[in-house]
């Protein structure tokens, strides 16, 4: 089974991910990995992904669907997989939707993670994070005392990702880049299961479990 993840930043969908790897045995598949992995490993394909990354180039897409593939081809046939930040354009969707059946498989299902845009900003926004990697929020889970963390005292810091200006333009490139890849989903055989994201991580889990079961007849190990 294929399950792609899809939701802008900051709705928690990487977090649920990874839940779902506990909970069925899945294996998730991110593009940024893929792409570390194979240089680090001196393939043919890394070598070649190396060469865009090494000048500050989009590595292109028909790369990233071969790298996907060379993974794929990998795995036991039998495992699901969940894609993690790709594809991101109808362009990604159309060739992966090619290279799968050569493969076996097939995009079964979409989740849909979505959340208000104010709830987005306030959780990206409010981050803080701690040099020994604790995260807070100002908004939702802010420190006892303002700007140090609570267990050590050391300064937080505002990320670069996290600022406000730098918010607004990730939301806006998800915006342009994804709601045209979800009209594709939804016009397609594929199952598009819509998640609030914006509830308890737990309700979230739940709601996650329930559309696998009832929509894809997945169930979930380990609950």
């Amino acid at each position: 089974m294929v399950v792609i993840l899809l939701g802008p930043p900051g709705v928690g969908k990487g977090t649920q991910g990874a839940r779902l790897v506990d909970d069925l045995g899945w294996v998730r598949i991110a593009t940024g990995d893929l792409l570390r992995s194979a240089r680090r490993a001196g393939s043919e394909l890394g070598d070649k992904a190396r060469e865009y990354m090494d000048a500050g180039e989009l590595v292109p897409d028909d790369l990233i669907v071969a790298l996907v593939r060379e993974h794929l081809e990998k795995l036991d046939p039998e495992v699901g997989v969940l894609f993690d930040g790709f594809p991101r354009t109808v362009p990604q969707a159309v060739s992966l939707d090619a290279m799968l059946p050569e493969v076996s498989r097939k995009v079964d299902g979409v989740l849909l993670f979505e959340a208000p845009d104010d709830v987005l900003f306030k959780r990206i926004s409010g981050r803080r994070s701690s040099p020994e990697g604790r995260v807070y929020n100002v908004y939702f889970d802010p420190p006892k005392a303002d700007g140090v963390c609570d267990v050590t005292g050391s300064p937080l810091v505002h990320r670069e990702d996290d600022r406000p200006e730098t918010v607004e333009r990730r939301l806006e490139v998800y915006q342009k880049q994804t709601s045209p890849l979800i009209s594709y989903y939804d016009a397609a055989p594929t199952r598009v299961m819509r998640i609030q994201g914006d509830g308890d991580m737990e309700e979230v889990r739940g709601a996650v479990r329930e559309a696998l079961a009832t929509e894809l007849g997945a169930g979930a190990a380990g609950a």
